[in-house]
């Protein structure tokens, strides 16, 4: 499988204004559109866009609920398919217990299914957004950015065009992965404050060589141990991108 990476034009000095940042809000469900809003909100302010939205299809989702999904893309956010119901019921096999206790804990739902289940998870994902006449989807993300055992040969024959990955985005025709350095803020014990932050220092240097970074932010971040890193993240980082963008001349 070939690596790739993203075109960018010129090539971006130290500068962060010069690194082109893809943004986005993970695991968007009717219990955490209140904090869903109040990252929107601050986004705005800072003049972020587009942003994309990890909806998770399988929650439980009313009329009211999806009016406020179309309000969202009214607003020029995208949305994007995030698993089916953002949990495992059991874990399966050592290496997803090991993922699960240092990364994903129980949302990891790719790494509880075989190659045929992973498939039909996503398939149902695109379907779901088809069904209740929202936007077409081009990306897909797994929770906890942990795809499993599905080859990506077979991503190809499924309705989203992009998959976001833990080292970047796979583009599901060519098969090429564009390596894109991520930060997040979900620090929520004091083991991972430290661990989060050093990761994130590391790959804002990797951005600026690269001339890419991607900002995942969770619903309940903004009052977190790194909600600061986060918003001064986003005053540094002023030059935004659709995942579209990612790959394209």
């Amino acid at each position: 499988m070939q690596s790739a990476e993203p075109t960018a034009g010129s090539t971006p000095g130290p500068n962060p204004s010069h690194v082109r940042t893809l943004v986005s809000v993970h695991d968007v469900m009717p219990e955490t559109l209140p904090q869903v809003e109040r990252i929107l909100d601050l986004l705005e302010r800072e003049g972020v866009a587009p942003v994309t939205l990890l909806v998770v299809p399988g929650a439980d989702w009313n009329r009211e609920d999806i009016e406020r999904l179309r309000g969202f893309q009214a607003r020029g956010c995208e949305l994007a398919g995030h698993g089916w119901v953002h949990r495992v019921d059991r874990i399966s096999g050592v290496a997803h217990r090991l993922h699960s206790r240092l990364i994903s804990r129980n949302v990891a739902e790719h790494l509880a299914l075989d190659p045929v289940g992973i498939h039909r998870l996503i398939a149902r994902c695109h379907a779901w957004f088809i069904d209740r006449d929202l936007s077409d989807p081009a990306l897909y993300c797994p929770p906890a950015w942990a795809m499993g055992r599905i080859p990506r040969s077979r991503l190809a024959s499924l309705p989203f065009r992009r998959y976001e990955l833990f080292s970047g985005v796979l583009s599901a025709q060519t098969g090429r992965v564009h390596p894109i350095p991520l930060t997040g803020y979900e620090a929520d014990t004091a083991f991972r404050t430290p661990v989060i932050r050093l990761w994130n220092h590391l790959n804002r240097r990797r951005a600026t060589r690269r001339g890419w970074l991607r900002i995942g932010i969770h619903p309940h971040d903004l009052d977190l141990r790194l909600a600061e890193d986060l918003r001064r993240d986003l005053r540094s980082f002023r030059g935004h991108a659709g995942y579209c963008e990612v790959g394209a001349p």
